[in-house]
Order: C-alpha cells, then structure tokens, then sequence
C-alpha cells in the first residue's frame, strides 16, 4: 500500500490538494486528510508541489513494429517498456497499421500480453491499413468479442495512396461487425481510420453514415493535423465525431504538420468538445515523406515522449488549463475506447498516477499501483532492457 500526500490533484479535473492511498493495483481512497495510523507497513510519499493526473494512455502505438515502406531494412522495432515510462505513458493500444501483409495480428497480441506481464496496460486493435482486414479469429467482429485485449478494429486506411480503398458498402460492413462484436464483448468496437493527404478525407465516413445506421461516434480517424486542409475539416468533423490528433510527426514535418498544441487551441476554439479529442503519438510507427511521384524520399519514426512534450506545449505556451489539456490523454480516450478502470483519478480505479512539477516535466509515475519512474529515473524496465 502507498499513501500519497499532500499533492495537487488533478482527477482529471482539479480538485485542489487530496491524499490518495493505493493497495495493489487500485486507488482506495482520495480524499484530504487520510490517516495512515492503522495501516502498518504502508508507505507514505510526500507529494507536496506535485501535480498527480492519471497515467498517459497513448491510444495508437506499433507496439511490436511496424514501418517497411522503404523495403525490409526499413521495418520498424517493437515498443521498450522504458519508451512508454519515460513518457509517462501507463497504458497503450496496439495495431498494426501498413503492413497487414507480412506481420500479423497475432504478434500485436503477443506483445499486448508481454507488456501487461510486465506491469504496464495494453490493449490491441484487430486489423491492418487493408480490407479485408486481417484477423486472429477469421472475422474482426468475433476477435472484438472473443479476445480480452482487442477492443476495436485499425488502423483502416483511408484517403491514401496505400490505402486498398474500400467502397462505402465495405466500410460499413466492416464497421458494423466491429460495433456488434463490441456490443457482445462489452467493448469499444471503434474503427480506428489513418486519414491521408487526400482531398475530402473525411467523404467515406460521411458516406457511410449517411448510407446506413452507423454513428460518427463509431470511427476514431487519426492523423487529423497532417496537413492544413484535412485539419480545417476536423474543425466541423469533431462536432458530429471524434478526432485524434498525431504528436510525433509535428518534428519532422512542421511545413505540413499542425502543431498538436496549437491544433488543440484551435479545435477548442472552433467549439469541438474536449471529450471527442484524443492526442495519440503513432510511435515505432515509420513517418514516411513521400514526394509528388509517390516515391519515398523521407523516413521517420516516433515516440511515446511526443505526447508529454504536446500536454507540455498547451499547457505552457497556448495557455490551456492543465484540467482541460491531460483529458486528451486521459478521460477522453478511456471513456471513447470504453477503457473502464482508467482515465480517472479516483476510488476504485486502477493506480496509474503521473506526478508532474511546475513546468508540466514528469517527476515520478506509478503504473498499476508500483512505482515505474521515481526522481526522473524509469526503475522499471522490459526483460530485455539493460
């Protein structure tokens, strides 16, 4: 057990200074004043000048590779559990992404199972850039419903030129099996969708939904800051659906790219609700440039810390209150991807706490109720980690 004292909390939204005690892997109780008398052999942190939010949730990562754009040299490696710590990150969602043609569902999950063993959250995404979609089962619905980690179907690729561009009448299809399999899994069923640079990204969903009885609130499009034109439209989009916004590839692309802190401003300011964006950093994914030809002539690749840097970004330089900013990272991602033990700072959740100080720079984290991070230093590594 870990009493954690005097800190600033924010749950995510702030509720000024709380203790918070822990046992296992979940929060007991928050509240001021918690009396550690009766509880021998507890540990009590002193949290005095520390921001506590919840654990990051990076809701689109490769988790075990991805990438190959470029030919085989140019597959990109598994996520380290030290990469999602040193972020801040306590809970990922995997997918695979390009490649649904060489590398497989299958090893998404097993590396899903390999970072729960080792104390962090993953959860998985069935599915590839390709439709058909890749499956473990055979059909994406029945993965959702059958398999504890797969929550959701994604990346789907739309608007790109490595898209295998799915009609409208195959979008709903896949979607609708993916919502009923979450229905009977009692999960998401969300269809995650790479938007690319085409004109109109935004056109197949709204076709599908107009041509059926599907939500918007069922697609969870990513990469929506990639360029000007697609970020104008997720301005309207993100009224009637959700968008996610990309973190990592800001760096690298900043002629094209929106910087997610200011997208973050602008979308508030364009009145899209706090609770249908979600901030995501794409990592171990390759970042490819490609020119007017379609010939790869840039490769990148991301990291989980693109995240922190972003919460950083808009809580300092665009002035965004730190409770509106972190739910991007926190609530909105846990309550659209229906993620029920996270997101939240509160009795009965699962004891992922970032501490932060002043200057929105990461102190020390607890994942699953054990400390990970302690003074700025990951304790906690993968098995193969030095």
């Amino acid at each position: 057990m870990i009493l954690i004292k005097n800190v600033t909390l924010y749950s995510p939204d702030k509720t000024g200074k709380r203790d918070i005690l822990t046992g296992g892997h979940t929060i007991l109780s928050v509240s001021e004043g918690i009396n550690a008398d009766d509880l021998p052999g507890i540990e009590i942190f002193d949290g005095s000048g520390l921001n506590a939010v919840p654990g990051l949730i990076d809701n689109h990562v490769h988790i075990a590779g991805a990438g190959g754009e470029g030919g085989p040299s140019t597959r990109t490696a598994e996520l380290k559990l030290s990469e999602m710590y040193s972020a801040g990150v306590t809970t990922v969602i995997g997918c695979l992404g390009t490649d649904g043609l060489t590398r497989s569902v299958e090893s998404v999950l097993m590396k899903a199972k390999a970072l729960r063993a080792e104390g962090a959250s993953a959860w998985i995404l069935t599915g590839a850039y390709q439709v058909p979609a890749p499956s473990i089962t055979g059909d994406i619905g029945r993965d959702i419903a059958v398999i504890d980690e797969v929550i959701g179907a994604g990346e789907i690729a739309l608007s790109d030129h490595r898209s295998s561009c799915p009609t409208t009448d195959e979008l709903i299809r896949l979607t609708a099996l993916a919502r009923v399999g979450g229905m009977l899994g009692g999960k998401a069923g969300i269809v995650n969708i790479h938007l690319g640079d085409a004109k109109d990204p935004f056109g197949p969903i709204h076709e599908a939904v107009a041509k059926s009885e599907l939500r918007y609130t069922q697609f969870l499009p990513t990469h929506c800051n990639r360029n000007d034109y697609i970020f104008e439209d997720s301005k309207e989009y993100g009224k009637k659906g959700y968008v996610d916004i990309t973190t990592s590839s800001y760096p690298y692309f900043p002629d094209e790219e929106v910087k997610p802190s200011k997208a973050l401003k602008l979308l508030l300011g364009a009145g899209v609700p706090i609770e249908h964006i979600t901030f995501s950093s794409d990592s171990c994914g390759s970042l490819p440039g490609f020119d007017d030809q379609g010939r790869l002539v840039k490769l990148e690749t991301g990291l989980p810390s693109s995240n922190l840097r972003e919460l950083a970004d808009a809580v300092l330089d665009e002035k965004i209150p730190l409770e509106t900013a972190v739910k991007v990272l926190t609530s909105s991602p846990a309550t659209i991807l229906k993620l029920k033990s996270k997101g939240f700072i509160a009795e009965n959740m699962d004891a992922d706490i970032l501490f932060l100080d002043e200057r929105m720079s990461m102190v020390h984290l607890l994942s699953m109720g054990k400390w990970v991070v302690r003074d700025r230093v990951v304790v906690r590594k993968g098995v193969y980690e030095k």
